[in-house]
């Protein structure tokens, strides 16, 4: 910084101003400062910097998939919000393991980093409420927890959307497909589906449980649904794998033969082959008013609703 100041004819603090407050120095020194420091090819020291401040430009974010689009439009809402406070947002794949969760939580705290957004994979939050009586700013996304401020959609509203969207085109006998059932948001996602159920009085609902989430388990599950004549599966990613099941089977037909819906509404359930009725998350907001829950000295709590989007997959008989 000093060579940078001596080349630029101007006081250290000047290039302090330029590079932490830019909105404090007059345009044509910040110029002169930005001039100075392409030709010397100067790079700030963040490090350096963060021992200074106590902490960095950075947010951490934990997510249990990252290869979930949800999830990633959830980051990119997070990102969005970041880098209009001038920060960014360093992206933790946990893969649902508690010891990882653990692991990437304190490496963020060794990092000093201003917050963390996280979407546990578990109902332990013993290790995130030590952090947060160390003083870490902790979020949870598409999770609550009492103590927490959290950002999160009403699951249960999903369900009930979903299931009571097949029930009123005439089908009866439903499968939920979806799991690990100890999931919160799959668990919620079920109890919507039975309440659903509960109101018609004539329906039947099974429960398949899925080990993950994936396009890969659905394809497992969709071999074993021709006794059903319509599908809620607790995602998008498990529809698709159901979807594509079917189509290699040849002998069921989306939707004459089998209703199927997702939940989260990702990209690519309107591209589907038979476009895919979903029950949509406000993702990207998800992601941004998280961000902005970081800096409430208040502990808050946003819960989203879901909305039902309906395409071809469950077009009436």
């Amino acid at each position: 910084m000093q060579d940078v100041a001596r080349l630029a004819k101007v006081a250290v603090g000047t290039v302090s101003n330029v590079l932490n407050q830019p909105e404090l120095v007059a345009e044509k020194t910040r110029e002169k400062v930005q001039a100075a420091i392409t030709e010397l090819g100067f790079v700030r020291n963040d490090a350096a910097r963060q021992l200074r401040a106590g902490q960095s430009r950075s947010i951490g974010l934990i997510v249990p998939d990252v290869r979930n689009p949800f999830f990633t439009d959830v980051a990119r809402g997070a990102e969005d919000a970041a880098a209009e406070q001038n920060l960014s947002v360093l992206l933790a794949n946990s893969d649902q393991n508690l010891e990882r969760e653990q692991s990437m939580l304190g490496l963020f705290e060794e990092q000093r980093v201003r917050g963390v957004l996280a979407s546990p994979s578990s109902d332990n939050f013993e290790y995130l409420k030590q952090a947060k009586d160390r003083g870490l700013h902790i979020v949870l996304v598409d999770r609550t927890e009492r103590g927490f401020s959290s950002v999160s959609v009403d699951d249960g509203a999903g369900g009930y959307l979903a299931v009571k969207h097949l029930l009123d085109t005439g089908r009866k006998n439903i499968a939920f497909v979806g799991g690990p059932l100890n999931v919160q948001q799959i668990a919620d996602r079920l109890n919507g589906a039975m309440k659903a159920i509960a109101e018609n009085g004539t329906a039947s609902l099974d429960v398949i449980e899925t080990k993950n989430l994936s396009v890969q388990a659905g394809r497992e599950i969709g071999t074993q649904l021709k006794k059903f004549d319509a599908v809620f599966a607790a995602n998008d990613l498990l529809a698709i794998g159901v979807m594509q099941a079917c189509m290699v089977d040849g002998n069921i037909n989306i939707p004459s033969d089998l209703a199927l819906i997702g939940y989260d509404d990702i990209d690519f359930a309107s591209a589907a082959i038979v476009p895919l009725t979903s029950v949509r998350q406000p993702s990207a907001e998800i992601g941004r008013a998280a961000i902005e829950l970081l800096s409430d000295s208040e502990i808050r709590n946003i819960e989203f609703q879901p909305e039902l989007i309906v395409r071809a997959s469950t077009a009436n008989n």
